[in-house]
């Protein structure tokens, strides 16, 4: 009998068969924190759903297309008189347009996305030399219409009226066709081929526009030149052109593009539903830099490292003295790590990221601390394990906040402390053969 508690004992304080209990507990670790990541995107994917219903009751991301001139036509195919239909679409020659958006911040609950007014000024020029006699059609120019399409009719907050010609015309609701987009507003304008052709058949629109997130623009001119500003600081240039100028700063942002005709996938003028603008759509997105969510998930991605750097401290503390930590205590100390992360993300939704991280650290390191004072009753040991914890929440939140260089200087760190701990191994010879 006491042979068999001597076998007992010898197997617990192998530190071999110790070391190998707590890598396989590290590994299961791996299950919680997995779990917190889902509750994580889980919280994230809620958050989106609140962004949408928001976009909705709002307005959601508009893209803007036009104005486009249309006009419909027919043809006869054989001779008993059966014919076809069709529409032609004529951009504008030149385009310019002037935004300047005025972001929102708009909540649902704990959530929160950005939404924007705008005072758009949209001015150019059409032309129909060369064109009136498409594709052999019959063209009722006495029936054109100028359209202007726009995603979500519901972000219209004024009345839009159109400056053409020496007219002002007002706005009906709808497209007036889909060839080009579902939604939009129409200005009747029956049109006289030859004095158009001799005017240029100069324009201009002021539209109240308002959306959530996102605005584009549709490079339907020839030569289409759009210039946005805003107070909002975090812009995402996006589309298929980036600005040829921009400017950001803290106190907002100005930004322009210039895109002619060569830079295009379609032509001037078409008829019927060859071509969609819209595909070639440039503009801005208003985006909450990297929300707390995103650096939740980002930071629960190390949590496998602070416990790793842990065990690994807490094992070197055994080996460099007589104290034996039970496995037991290696799984609270485990359990409160991963706590970290739960934490943080649900202090986060309701204070932001950078004090939920704060509060959080310091209570994790704060608990850790007082446990092992009353576990290893040694000052040296419990400032140790004190001191690389803060250090590796220090060193987690600057990752965080990095954006190009995170990567690099995540590499650079784990290198650093990979080949402190060998040679701290290699100098007190921690392990005998």
């Amino acid at each position: 009998m006491e042979t068999g508690n001597e076998k007992q004992e010898k197997w617990y304080e192998s530190m071999t068969i110790k070391m190998i209990l707590i890598a396989i507990m590290g590994l299961m670790l791996l299950i919680p924190l997995a779990l917190i990541m889902e509750v994580i995107r889980e919280r994230s994917a809620n958050a989106e759903s609140a962004r949408t219903e928001i976009g909705q009751l709002w307005a959601s991301a508009q893209t803007v297309t036009g104005p486009v001139l249309n006009v419909p036509g027919t043809r006869v195919i054989a001779n008993d008189g059966t014919f076809v239909t069709t529409t032609m679409h004529i951009l504008p020659g030149e385009l310019g347009v002037n935004g300047v958006l005025e972001p929102e911040m708009r909540y649902r609950g704990i959530y929160e996305t950005v939404v924007y007014d705008s005072e758009m000024e949209i001015s150019g020029s059409f032309t129909i030399a060369g064109f009136e006699q498409l594709n052999d059609y019959t063209w009722q120019w006495d029936k054109a219409y100028i359209s202007l399409g726009v995603s979500d009719n519901k972000g219209i907050s004024d009345k839009a009226e159109l400056s053409i010609g020496g007219r002002v015309i007002s706005a009906i609701p709808g497209a007036g066709q889909s060839d080009l987009f579902d939604k939009g507003i129409t200005f009747p304008y029956a049109v006289d081929p030859s004095k158009l052709a001799e005017s240029g058949g100069e324009f201009s629109l002021k539209l109240g526009l308002r959306g959530s997130s996102s605005v584009a623009f549709s490079p339907v001119g020839q030569t289409t030149k759009v210039t946005l500003s805003s107070k909002w600081n975090a812009p995402s240039f996006t589309g298929n052109f980036l600005p040829a100028e921009r400017d950001v700063t803290d106190s907002g942002f100005t930004a322009s593009w210039v895109v002619t005709h060569l830079n295009r996938s379609f032509p001037q003028v078409w008829e019927g539903k060859r071509y969609s603008p819209s595909d070639d759509a440039f503009g801005v997105d208003l985006i909450l830099e990297a929300d707390h969510y995103t650096k939740a998930e980002r930071s629960a991605k190390y949590g496998l490292l602070f416990i790793a750097l842990t065990f690994l401290v807490l094992i070197i503390i055994e080996l460099r003295s007589s104290r034996r930590i039970h496995i037991f205590y290696y799984l609270l100390v485990a359990l409160a790590l991963i706590m970290f992360f739960s934490l943080l993300t649900a202090l986060s939704e309701h204070i932001g990221f950078n004090p939920a991280y704060l509060i959080s650290a310091v209570a994790t390191v704060g608990l850790l601390t007082f446990f092992f004072r009353s576990l290893l009753e040694k000052g040296w040991m419990t400032l140790l394990i004190s001191g690389l914890l803060t250090g590796l929440y220090v060193f987690i939140f600057f990752l965080l906040a990095m954006k190009d260089y995170a990567f690099l200087v995540g590499n650079i760190g784990l290198f650093v402390l990979l080949a402190a701990l060998m040679i701290v191994s290699a100098r007190y010879k921690l392990f005998r053969s």
